[in-house]
């Protein structure tokens, strides 16, 4: 693990989701660069607390502008298909800015492995509201609380024909180095939603904490729908499945 350690000093809040994502993709990486070779690893970054990830990982990387991450991974797939590319994003990078091109690329079947730090908030400029916050979220663009509808980040990749689609979670990193690994492995467009607490602006340990569980199994056919509408993102009722929902 430290091999891939860079000398940049971390500045994530104390608690951060991040620290847990950035172990399992880690991990990931060490458990499949013999058969990709770590010089074929390339990190794109969007703009939010997650970008970091760049500074943080001895790997290729590159910073992209906000929104446009799963763009210039696309690039770099179409002028290099040797490599195998990674672009972490966050909720509003992906969900707000980027929706397009996420879109597309899902609908395109980009052979890119897209990482989504969900922690349903602007966090790096300090608490707006995204398309995954809840209903009745209080952030500095809605004090008085959203009223705005979350989207379904799943059921929108699920329409959308995404290849390989998971969830995973922070607070269990074991599994979704599990998770990561197998969407690098994936041959053609990969996308896991990650859910990311924010302990700045949006904490939600306790509650994921209390409400996710591991998943058996791949659903299979009708269970697939199912399982993405288990948690309900509107009210948040309901359990939070994690693991593959789709593999194509």
């Amino acid at each position: 693990m430290k091999n891939l350690e860079t000398s940049a000093i971390k500045t994530w809040c104390p608690g951060c989701g991040n620290f847990g994502i950035i172990n399992a993709l880690k991990q990931a990486i060490l458990e499949t660069e013999e058969k990709i070779g770590r010089e074929n690893f390339v990190l794109v970054t969007g703009i939010g607390c997650h970008g970091k990830v760049a500074d943080y990982l001895n790997i290729n990387s590159f910073y992209a502008l906000h929104g446009r991450g799963v763009a210039v991974a696309t690039g770099i797939k179409i002028a290099n298909p040797k490599l195998k590319v990674i672009v972490c994003v966050g909720d509003g990078d992906a969900y707000d800015e980027g929706a397009e091109h996420l879109v597309h690329a899902a609908k395109r079947d980009t052979p890119i492995t897209v990482l989504v730090h969900n922690n349903r908030v602007f966090a790096l400029t300090t608490g707006q509201t995204t398309a995954t916050s809840p209903v009745g979220f209080k952030g500095k663009s809605t004090p008085e609380g959203s009223e705005e509808r979350p989207i379904n980040p799943l059921k929108l990749m699920w329409a959308t024909g995404a290849g390989f689609i998971g969830r995973g979670y922070a607070g269990k990193p074991d599994h979704l180095a599990f998770l990561i690994r197998k969407a690098i492995l994936h041959s053609g467009f990969a996308v896991v939603d990650i859910l990311q607490p924010c302990v700045a602006f949006f904490n939600t340990y306790e509650f994921y904490n209390q409400k996710t569980y591991i998943l058996p199994r791949i659903p299979k056919d009708k269970e697939i729908l199912e399982k993405i509408e288990e948690w309900n993102y509107e009210d948040g009722e309901g359990k939070i499945p994690l693991g593959i929902f789709w593999k194509r």
